[in-house]
Protein backbone atom coordinates (compact mmCIF):
# COMPACT_ATOMS: atom_id res chain seq x y z
CA UNK A 1 0.00 0.00 0.00
CA UNK A 2 1.94 3.28 -1.26
CA UNK A 3 -0.57 5.86 -0.42
CA UNK A 4 -1.53 6.99 3.09
CA UNK A 5 -4.65 5.44 4.71
CA UNK A 6 -7.79 7.94 4.56
CA UNK A 7 -10.74 6.78 5.45
CA UNK A 8 -14.30 7.97 6.90
CA UNK A 9 -17.33 7.93 8.84
CA UNK A 10 -20.00 9.45 6.74
CA UNK A 11 -23.25 9.08 9.42
CA UNK A 12 -26.47 10.76 8.25
CA UNK A 13 -28.02 13.12 10.34
CA UNK A 14 -31.43 11.16 10.19
CA UNK A 15 -31.64 9.45 13.86
CA UNK A 16 -28.92 8.70 16.80
CA UNK A 17 -26.13 6.40 16.52
CA UNK A 18 -26.80 2.97 16.92
CA UNK A 19 -24.88 0.25 17.31
CA UNK A 20 -24.28 -0.97 14.05
CA UNK A 21 -23.65 2.94 12.92
CA UNK A 22 -20.98 2.99 15.41
CA UNK A 23 -19.24 -0.55 15.07
CA UNK A 24 -18.55 1.07 11.50
CA UNK A 25 -17.11 3.96 12.41
CA UNK A 26 -15.03 1.99 15.02
CA UNK A 27 -13.92 -0.52 12.37
CA UNK A 28 -12.33 2.95 9.99
CA UNK A 29 -11.17 4.59 13.26
CA UNK A 30 -9.20 1.15 14.21
CA UNK A 31 -7.78 0.65 10.57
CA UNK A 32 -6.53 4.34 10.99
CA UNK A 33 -4.67 4.02 14.05
CA UNK A 34 -3.59 0.84 13.22
CA UNK A 35 -1.50 2.20 9.93
CA UNK A 36 -1.01 5.91 11.12
CA UNK A 37 -3.54 7.28 8.77
CA UNK A 38 -6.62 9.31 8.88
CA UNK A 39 -9.93 8.58 10.39
CA UNK A 40 -12.48 11.72 8.78
CA UNK A 41 -16.00 12.54 10.42
CA UNK A 42 -18.45 13.83 7.12
CA UNK A 43 -21.89 15.14 8.04
CA UNK A 44 -23.82 13.24 4.82
CA UNK A 45 -27.01 15.95 5.89
CA UNK A 46 -28.58 16.30 2.41
CA UNK A 47 -31.37 14.44 2.99
CA UNK A 48 -33.53 17.16 4.07
CA UNK A 49 -36.78 16.06 4.73
CA UNK A 50 -35.57 13.27 7.26
CA UNK A 51 -33.03 15.89 9.38
CA UNK A 52 -33.32 15.32 12.93
CA UNK A 53 -32.93 17.74 15.31
CA UNK A 54 -30.14 17.43 17.56
CA UNK A 55 -28.23 13.86 15.54
CA UNK A 56 -25.20 15.71 14.74
CA UNK A 57 -24.51 16.46 18.10
CA UNK A 58 -25.14 12.89 19.14
CA UNK A 59 -23.14 11.19 17.00
CA UNK A 60 -20.32 13.42 17.82
CA UNK A 61 -20.98 12.95 21.60
CA UNK A 62 -21.27 9.20 20.87
CA UNK A 63 -17.91 8.93 19.05
CA UNK A 64 -16.36 11.00 21.75
CA UNK A 65 -17.54 9.04 24.61
CA UNK A 66 -15.72 5.70 23.20
CA UNK A 67 -12.66 8.00 22.07
CA UNK A 68 -13.59 7.59 18.34
CA UNK A 69 -11.75 11.44 17.89
CA UNK A 70 -11.52 12.55 14.61
CA UNK A 71 -8.34 14.02 12.52
CA UNK A 72 -10.54 16.06 10.36
CA UNK A 73 -14.09 17.09 10.13
CA UNK A 74 -16.77 19.21 12.54
CA UNK A 75 -14.83 21.11 15.39
CA UNK A 76 -11.44 19.79 13.73
CA UNK A 77 -11.15 21.46 10.82
CA UNK A 78 -9.14 20.01 7.67
CA UNK A 79 -7.85 20.65 4.47
CA UNK A 80 -10.90 18.52 2.67
CA UNK A 81 -13.61 20.83 4.02
CA UNK A 82 -16.18 21.67 4.69
CA UNK A 83 -17.40 18.31 5.95
CA UNK A 84 -21.37 19.24 5.86
CA UNK A 85 -21.93 17.94 2.46
CA UNK A 86 -24.82 20.49 2.68
CA UNK A 87 -21.84 23.19 2.39
CA UNK A 88 -20.93 21.43 -0.77
CA UNK A 89 -23.74 21.78 -2.71
CA UNK A 90 -21.90 23.61 -5.82
CA UNK A 91 -19.42 20.83 -5.98
CA UNK A 92 -22.28 18.48 -6.34
CA UNK A 93 -23.97 20.39 -9.08
CA UNK A 94 -20.95 20.40 -11.11
CA UNK A 95 -20.75 17.00 -11.70
CA UNK A 96 -23.89 16.59 -12.55
CA UNK A 97 -23.30 19.13 -15.62
CA UNK A 98 -20.45 17.46 -16.43
CA UNK A 99 -21.77 13.83 -16.51
CA UNK A 100 -24.57 15.98 -18.30
CA UNK A 101 -22.48 17.50 -20.99
CA UNK A 102 -20.56 14.17 -22.04
CA UNK A 103 -23.96 11.80 -21.83
CA UNK A 104 -23.69 10.13 -18.65
CA UNK A 105 -26.80 11.62 -17.99
CA UNK A 106 -29.86 12.70 -18.39
CA UNK A 107 -32.65 15.02 -17.14
CA UNK A 108 -35.99 13.39 -15.53
CA UNK A 109 -39.39 15.44 -15.78
CA UNK A 110 -41.33 12.45 -14.38
CA UNK A 111 -43.55 13.70 -11.58
CA UNK A 112 -43.66 12.14 -8.07
CA UNK A 113 -47.57 10.68 -9.30
CA UNK A 114 -46.23 9.14 -12.35
CA UNK A 115 -43.35 7.46 -10.54
CA UNK A 116 -45.40 6.20 -7.81
CA UNK A 117 -48.04 4.74 -10.35
CA UNK A 118 -45.29 2.90 -12.45
CA UNK A 119 -43.84 1.13 -9.20
CA UNK A 120 -47.23 -0.25 -8.42
CA UNK A 121 -47.57 -1.56 -11.77
CA UNK A 122 -44.24 -3.05 -11.65
CA UNK A 123 -45.43 -4.79 -8.28
CA UNK A 124 -48.31 -5.76 -9.71
CA UNK A 125 -46.95 -7.43 -12.44
CA UNK A 126 -43.96 -9.04 -9.91
CA UNK A 127 -41.44 -7.01 -12.34
CA UNK A 128 -38.12 -5.80 -10.17
CA UNK A 129 -38.84 -1.99 -8.94
CA UNK A 130 -36.76 0.58 -10.50
CA UNK A 131 -37.05 3.43 -13.25
CA UNK A 132 -38.52 2.71 -16.66
CA UNK A 133 -36.27 5.40 -19.05
CA UNK A 134 -39.25 7.06 -20.55
CA UNK A 135 -37.37 10.46 -20.21
CA UNK A 136 -33.62 8.90 -21.19
CA UNK A 137 -34.59 9.42 -24.86
CA UNK A 138 -36.09 12.42 -25.01
CA UNK A 139 -35.19 15.24 -27.44
CA UNK A 140 -33.78 18.54 -27.05
CA UNK A 141 -37.28 20.09 -28.45
CA UNK A 142 -39.46 17.77 -26.08
CA UNK A 143 -36.80 18.46 -23.25
CA UNK A 144 -37.42 22.50 -23.89
CA UNK A 145 -41.19 21.81 -23.80
CA UNK A 146 -41.16 20.05 -20.56
CA UNK A 147 -38.89 23.38 -19.23
CA UNK A 148 -41.33 25.66 -20.47
CA UNK A 149 -43.69 23.94 -18.83
CA UNK A 150 -41.98 25.33 -15.54
CA UNK A 151 -41.48 21.31 -14.34
CA UNK A 152 -38.35 21.23 -12.50
CA UNK A 153 -36.41 17.58 -13.36
CA UNK A 154 -33.98 15.45 -11.71
CA UNK A 155 -30.85 14.76 -13.13
CA UNK A 156 -30.44 10.57 -13.77
CA UNK A 157 -27.64 8.93 -14.49
CA UNK A 158 -27.42 6.64 -17.92
CA UNK A 159 -26.62 3.08 -16.75
CA UNK A 160 -25.38 1.09 -20.01
CA UNK A 161 -27.42 -1.46 -20.85
CA UNK A 162 -25.25 -4.42 -20.81
CA UNK A 163 -22.05 -5.13 -19.87
CA UNK A 164 -20.73 -5.92 -16.45
CA UNK A 165 -19.22 -4.32 -13.52
CA UNK A 166 -16.79 -5.78 -11.38
CA UNK A 167 -15.53 -5.18 -8.44
CA UNK A 168 -13.26 -6.45 -5.39
CA UNK A 169 -13.92 -6.36 -2.50
CA UNK A 170 -11.35 -6.51 0.31
CA UNK A 171 -13.44 -9.11 2.34
CA UNK A 172 -15.98 -10.38 -0.37
CA UNK A 173 -13.17 -11.29 -2.91
CA UNK A 174 -13.88 -10.28 -7.07
CA UNK A 175 -18.07 -9.06 -6.98
CA UNK A 176 -20.05 -8.88 -10.16
CA UNK A 177 -23.14 -7.20 -11.15
CA UNK A 178 -25.17 -6.99 -14.33
CA UNK A 179 -25.56 -3.88 -15.83
CA UNK A 180 -29.00 -4.85 -17.34
CA UNK A 181 -30.10 -5.06 -13.16
CA UNK A 182 -29.24 -1.32 -12.47
CA UNK A 183 -31.76 1.12 -12.65
CA UNK A 184 -31.04 4.80 -14.04
CA UNK A 185 -30.56 6.43 -10.46
CA UNK A 186 -31.12 10.17 -9.13
CA UNK A 187 -27.78 11.49 -9.22
CA UNK A 188 -29.36 15.21 -8.41
CA UNK A 189 -32.93 15.97 -7.08
CA UNK A 190 -34.99 18.93 -7.92
CA UNK A 191 -34.24 20.73 -4.86
CA UNK A 192 -30.61 20.89 -6.17
CA UNK A 193 -29.45 18.79 -3.45
CA UNK A 194 -27.28 15.41 -4.68
CA UNK A 195 -28.53 11.73 -3.58
CA UNK A 196 -25.91 9.25 -1.79
CA UNK A 197 -24.59 8.26 -4.57
CA UNK A 198 -23.65 11.15 -6.67
CA UNK A 199 -22.91 13.26 -3.38
CA UNK A 200 -20.75 10.04 -1.84
CA UNK A 201 -18.50 9.48 -4.96
CA UNK A 202 -17.60 13.00 -5.31
CA UNK A 203 -16.46 13.47 -1.79
CA UNK A 204 -14.68 10.28 -1.20
CA UNK A 205 -13.00 11.43 -4.21
CA UNK A 206 -12.19 15.08 -3.17
CA UNK A 207 -11.15 13.82 0.21
CA UNK A 208 -9.12 11.52 -1.07
CA UNK A 209 -10.95 8.92 0.71
CA UNK A 210 -8.41 5.65 0.12
CA UNK A 211 -10.43 2.76 1.48
CA UNK A 212 -14.68 2.77 1.90
CA UNK A 213 -15.51 0.99 5.49
CA UNK A 214 -18.89 0.58 5.66
CA UNK A 215 -22.25 -2.25 5.96
CA UNK A 216 -22.69 -4.94 2.99
CA UNK A 217 -26.22 -3.25 2.50
CA UNK A 218 -24.12 -1.52 0.41
CA UNK A 219 -22.69 -3.59 -1.91
CA UNK A 220 -25.92 -3.60 -4.15
CA UNK A 221 -25.11 0.38 -4.21
CA UNK A 222 -21.47 -0.02 -5.65
CA UNK A 223 -21.75 -0.53 -8.80
CA UNK A 224 -23.39 2.70 -9.20
CA UNK A 225 -20.69 4.58 -7.55
CA UNK A 226 -18.11 2.51 -9.78
CA UNK A 227 -19.80 4.11 -12.87
CA UNK A 228 -19.78 7.41 -11.72
CA UNK A 229 -16.13 6.93 -10.92
CA UNK A 230 -15.97 6.06 -14.72
CA UNK A 231 -18.00 8.60 -16.22
CA UNK A 232 -16.26 11.29 -14.18
CA UNK A 233 -12.32 9.72 -15.15
CA UNK A 234 -12.07 9.36 -11.05
CA UNK A 235 -9.98 6.73 -9.22
CA UNK A 236 -11.94 4.50 -7.07
CA UNK A 237 -10.89 3.57 -3.38
CA UNK A 238 -10.55 0.06 -2.05
CA UNK A 239 -13.71 -0.97 -1.29
CA UNK A 240 -14.53 -3.10 2.48
CA UNK A 241 -18.12 -3.99 2.94
CA UNK A 242 -18.57 -5.90 6.66
CA UNK A 243 -20.96 -8.00 7.45
CA UNK A 244 -24.22 -6.91 9.22
CA UNK A 245 -24.86 -7.15 12.83
CA UNK A 246 -27.66 -9.76 14.00
CA UNK A 247 -29.70 -10.67 17.17
CA UNK A 248 -29.62 -13.46 18.63
CA UNK A 249 -32.11 -14.90 16.36
CA UNK A 250 -29.98 -14.31 13.52
CA UNK A 251 -32.45 -11.82 12.46
CA UNK A 252 -31.25 -7.91 11.35
CA UNK A 253 -30.17 -6.08 14.57
CA UNK A 254 -33.44 -4.34 15.75
CA UNK A 255 -34.55 -2.41 19.14
CA UNK A 256 -35.95 -5.36 20.49
CA UNK A 257 -31.96 -6.78 20.42
CA UNK A 258 -30.53 -3.95 21.50
CA UNK A 259 -29.84 -1.62 18.12
CA UNK A 260 -30.35 1.39 20.46
CA UNK A 261 -28.84 4.25 20.20
CA UNK A 262 -24.81 4.45 21.66
CA UNK A 263 -25.73 7.53 24.21
CA UNK A 264 -28.56 5.15 25.45
CA UNK A 265 -26.01 2.06 26.29
CA UNK A 266 -24.18 5.37 28.24
CA UNK A 267 -27.07 5.93 30.05
CA UNK A 268 -28.09 2.29 31.17
CA UNK A 269 -24.49 2.24 32.97
CA UNK A 270 -22.44 0.55 30.31
CA UNK A 271 -18.82 1.90 30.62
CA UNK A 272 -17.08 3.05 27.03
CA UNK A 273 -14.36 0.76 27.66
CA UNK A 274 -16.76 -2.47 27.38
CA UNK A 275 -18.50 -0.88 24.46
CA UNK A 276 -15.18 -0.08 22.83
CA UNK A 277 -14.22 -3.80 23.47
CA UNK A 278 -17.31 -5.42 22.55
CA UNK A 279 -18.03 -3.88 19.24
CA UNK A 280 -14.79 -4.10 18.02
CA UNK A 281 -15.30 -7.95 18.55
CA UNK A 282 -18.15 -8.27 16.92
CA UNK A 283 -17.37 -9.42 13.00
CA UNK A 284 -13.94 -9.02 13.88
CA UNK A 285 -11.46 -11.16 16.13
CA UNK A 286 -7.69 -11.44 16.94
CA UNK A 287 -7.89 -15.02 17.37
CA UNK A 288 -10.95 -18.01 18.27
CA UNK A 289 -10.48 -17.22 22.57
CA UNK A 290 -9.45 -13.65 23.41
CA UNK A 291 -12.67 -11.39 24.02
CA UNK A 292 -11.03 -9.02 26.97
CA UNK A 293 -9.19 -6.57 25.03
CA UNK A 294 -7.35 -3.34 25.39
CA UNK A 295 -8.06 -0.43 23.38
CA UNK A 296 -4.04 -0.08 22.53
CA UNK A 297 -4.24 -4.16 21.59
CA UNK A 298 -7.19 -3.70 19.54
CA UNK A 299 -5.38 -0.81 17.32
CA UNK A 300 -2.07 -2.93 17.64
CA UNK A 301 -3.39 -6.14 16.21
CA UNK A 302 -6.34 -4.72 13.70
CA UNK A 303 -6.51 -5.81 10.05
CA UNK A 304 -9.08 -5.71 7.90
CA UNK A 305 -8.24 -9.73 6.73
CA UNK A 306 -10.07 -10.49 10.35
CA UNK A 307 -13.11 -9.21 9.20
CA UNK A 308 -15.33 -12.54 9.13
CA UNK A 309 -18.14 -12.44 6.30
CA UNK A 310 -20.95 -13.92 8.67
CA UNK A 311 -22.91 -11.60 10.06
CA UNK A 312 -22.18 -11.29 13.74
CA UNK A 313 -24.29 -12.00 16.44
CA UNK A 314 -25.21 -9.32 18.94
CA UNK A 315 -25.30 -10.82 22.58
CA UNK A 316 -26.41 -8.77 25.40
CA UNK A 317 -25.66 -11.09 27.94
CA UNK A 318 -21.72 -11.17 26.53
CA UNK A 319 -21.94 -7.30 27.03
CA UNK A 320 -23.23 -7.68 30.27
CA UNK A 321 -20.70 -10.16 31.55
CA UNK A 322 -17.88 -7.50 30.00
CA UNK A 323 -19.17 -5.05 31.35
CA UNK A 324 -19.29 -6.57 34.95
CA UNK A 325 -15.44 -7.42 34.18
CA UNK A 326 -14.17 -3.38 33.58
CA UNK A 327 -16.36 -2.29 36.14
CA UNK A 328 -14.04 -4.99 38.74
CA UNK A 329 -11.38 -3.26 37.07
CA UNK A 330 -11.83 -0.12 38.54
CA UNK A 331 -10.35 1.63 41.24
CA UNK A 332 -12.96 3.00 43.93
CA UNK A 333 -11.90 6.49 43.45
CA UNK A 334 -13.20 6.06 39.47
CA UNK A 335 -15.91 3.29 40.64
CA UNK A 336 -17.89 6.39 43.07
CA UNK A 337 -16.68 9.26 40.17
CA UNK A 338 -18.60 7.43 37.48
CA UNK A 339 -21.58 5.70 39.70
CA UNK A 340 -22.10 8.66 42.06
CA UNK A 341 -24.72 10.25 38.79
CA UNK A 342 -26.47 7.25 38.48
CA UNK A 343 -26.84 7.18 42.33
CA UNK A 344 -27.58 10.75 42.36
CA UNK A 345 -30.70 9.82 39.41
CA UNK A 346 -31.86 6.68 40.66
CA UNK A 347 -31.94 6.89 44.50
CA UNK A 348 -35.64 7.32 46.45
CA UNK A 349 -36.29 11.52 46.61
CA UNK A 350 -36.39 11.40 50.00
CA UNK A 351 -31.99 11.04 50.22
CA UNK A 352 -30.75 14.04 51.12
CA UNK A 353 -28.50 15.67 48.37
CA UNK A 354 -25.68 16.13 47.87
CA UNK A 355 -24.71 12.61 48.66
CA UNK A 356 -21.62 12.74 50.61
CA UNK A 357 -18.78 11.34 48.07
CA UNK A 358 -17.09 9.54 51.31
CA UNK A 359 -19.72 8.22 52.88
CA UNK A 360 -20.44 6.50 48.89
CA UNK A 361 -16.78 5.49 48.58
CA UNK A 362 -17.15 3.54 51.36
CA UNK A 363 -19.98 1.74 50.13
CA UNK A 364 -18.84 0.97 46.34
CA UNK A 365 -16.16 -1.69 46.94
CA UNK A 366 -19.18 -3.49 48.57
CA UNK A 367 -21.58 -4.10 45.59
CA UNK A 368 -18.51 -3.72 42.90
CA UNK A 369 -18.36 -7.63 42.50
CA UNK A 370 -22.38 -7.62 41.92
CA UNK A 371 -22.75 -4.75 39.33
CA UNK A 372 -23.10 -5.49 36.09
CA UNK A 373 -23.98 -1.80 34.63
CA UNK A 374 -23.95 1.69 36.55
CA UNK A 375 -27.49 1.98 36.39
CA UNK A 376 -27.71 -1.26 38.90
CA UNK A 377 -26.76 0.94 41.51
CA UNK A 378 -29.14 2.42 42.83
CA UNK A 379 -30.80 -1.23 43.60
CA UNK A 380 -27.85 -2.74 45.05
CA UNK A 381 -27.28 0.04 47.61
CA UNK A 382 -30.54 2.24 48.42
CA UNK A 383 -30.97 0.48 51.84
CA UNK A 384 -27.83 2.18 52.87
CA UNK A 385 -29.40 5.47 51.95
CA UNK A 386 -32.96 5.27 53.49
CA UNK A 387 -34.37 5.77 56.98
CA UNK A 388 -37.50 3.22 56.74
CA UNK A 389 -36.75 -0.15 55.38
CA UNK A 390 -39.97 -1.89 53.63
CA UNK A 391 -40.17 -5.91 53.80
CA UNK A 392 -42.06 -9.27 54.71
CA UNK A 393 -41.79 -10.01 58.17
CA UNK A 394 -41.30 -13.44 56.72
CA UNK A 395 -37.48 -11.90 55.79
CA UNK A 396 -36.56 -12.34 59.24
CA UNK A 397 -37.09 -15.90 59.70
CA UNK A 398 -34.83 -18.13 58.70
CA UNK A 399 -35.85 -21.88 58.08
CA UNK A 400 -36.42 -24.08 61.39
CA UNK A 401 -36.39 -20.95 63.77
CA UNK A 402 -39.53 -19.51 65.60
CA UNK A 403 -40.75 -15.91 65.77
CA UNK A 404 -40.09 -15.78 69.42
CA UNK A 405 -36.64 -17.06 68.50
CA UNK A 406 -35.80 -15.06 65.98
CA UNK A 407 -36.67 -12.51 68.23
CA UNK A 408 -34.89 -13.36 71.52
CA UNK A 409 -31.71 -13.67 69.09
CA UNK A 410 -31.90 -9.91 67.54
CA UNK A 411 -32.59 -8.33 71.09
CA UNK A 412 -29.12 -10.03 72.41
CA UNK A 413 -27.56 -9.41 69.18
CA UNK A 414 -28.87 -5.28 70.12
CA UNK A 415 -27.80 -5.25 73.60
CA UNK A 416 -24.34 -6.39 72.68
CA UNK A 417 -23.80 -3.76 70.03
CA UNK A 418 -24.50 -1.83 72.65
CA UNK A 419 -21.97 -2.58 75.31
CA UNK A 420 -19.47 -0.80 72.45
CA UNK A 421 -15.86 -1.76 71.66
CA UNK A 422 -14.93 -1.40 67.86
CA UNK A 423 -17.40 -1.58 65.08
CA UNK A 424 -15.70 -3.00 62.28
CA UNK A 425 -16.02 -6.51 59.96
CA UNK A 426 -13.43 -8.53 61.91
CA UNK A 427 -15.02 -7.56 65.64
CA UNK A 428 -18.87 -7.84 64.70
CA UNK A 429 -17.90 -11.30 62.35
CA UNK A 430 -16.03 -12.35 65.64
CA UNK A 431 -19.37 -10.93 67.73
CA UNK A 432 -21.95 -12.79 66.30
CA UNK A 433 -20.16 -15.78 65.83
CA UNK A 434 -19.83 -16.37 69.32
CA UNK A 435 -23.01 -15.53 69.42
CA UNK A 436 -24.74 -17.73 67.28
CA UNK A 437 -22.61 -20.47 69.43
CA UNK A 438 -23.51 -18.93 72.72
CA UNK A 439 -27.38 -19.20 71.45
CA UNK A 440 -27.09 -22.80 69.80
CA UNK A 441 -28.24 -21.55 66.45
CA UNK A 442 -26.34 -21.87 63.04
CA UNK A 443 -24.47 -19.26 62.09
CA UNK A 444 -26.69 -19.05 59.15
CA UNK A 445 -29.77 -18.92 60.64
CA UNK A 446 -28.45 -15.60 62.97
CA UNK A 447 -26.77 -13.77 59.95
CA UNK A 448 -29.83 -14.28 57.88
CA UNK A 449 -32.23 -13.03 60.84
CA UNK A 450 -29.77 -10.02 60.93
CA UNK A 451 -28.98 -9.38 57.35
CA UNK A 452 -32.80 -8.92 57.13
CA UNK A 453 -33.28 -7.09 59.72
CA UNK A 454 -30.51 -4.24 59.21
CA UNK A 455 -30.59 -4.40 55.05
CA UNK A 456 -34.42 -5.47 54.31
CA UNK A 457 -32.93 -8.08 51.90
CA UNK A 458 -32.07 -11.86 51.97
CA UNK A 459 -29.09 -11.22 49.91
CA UNK A 460 -26.98 -8.17 50.05
CA UNK A 461 -22.92 -7.32 50.60
CA UNK A 462 -21.24 -9.28 52.90
CA UNK A 463 -23.52 -8.76 56.17
CA UNK A 464 -20.37 -7.20 58.40
CA UNK A 465 -19.17 -4.85 56.01
CA UNK A 466 -22.21 -3.14 55.35
CA UNK A 467 -22.92 -3.38 59.14
CA UNK A 468 -19.60 -1.07 59.46
CA UNK A 469 -20.54 1.49 56.80
CA UNK A 470 -24.44 1.50 58.28
CA UNK A 471 -22.49 2.11 61.50
CA UNK A 472 -23.94 1.44 65.11
CA UNK A 473 -26.91 3.35 65.63
CA UNK A 474 -28.95 3.23 62.50
CA UNK A 475 -27.75 -1.08 63.20
CA UNK A 476 -29.73 -0.66 65.94
CA UNK A 477 -32.78 1.20 65.16
CA UNK A 478 -33.36 -1.63 62.33
CA UNK A 479 -32.97 -4.31 64.94
CA UNK A 480 -35.31 -2.62 66.64
CA UNK A 481 -37.61 -2.08 64.17
CA UNK A 482 -37.53 -5.67 63.05
CA UNK A 483 -38.59 -6.76 66.94
CA UNK A 484 -41.37 -4.61 66.19
CA UNK A 485 -42.44 -6.62 63.40
CA UNK A 486 -41.78 -9.78 64.60
CA UNK A 487 -44.20 -8.46 68.05
CA UNK A 488 -47.26 -6.90 65.68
Amino acid sequence: MTEPVRVRFAPSPTGHPHVGNIRTAMFNWLFARHTGGKFILRIEDTDVARRVEGAVESIMDGLRWLGLDWDEGPGVGGDYGPYFQSQRLELYRRAAESLLAQGNAYCCYCSPERLEEMRKEQARLKQPPGYDRLCRGLSAEERAEKEAEGITPVVRFRVPLDGETIFDDLIWGTVVFENSTLDDFVLLKSDGYPTYHLANVVDDNAMEISHVIRAEEWISSTPRHLLLYQALGLEPPQFVHHPMILGPDRAKLSKRHGAVSITEYREHGYLPETMFNFLALIGWSLDDKTELMTRQELIDNFSLSRIGKTGAIFNRDKLDWMNGVYIRRLSTDDFTRQGLPFLDRGLPPEVKRPLSVDYVKEIMPLVQERAKTLAELPGLVDFFFVDELHYDVNLLLPKEMSRERVAEALEISRQRMDKGGPFDNESLEALFRSLAEELGVKTGQLFGALRGAVTGRKASPPLFQTMAVLGRERCQKRIQSALHKLSE
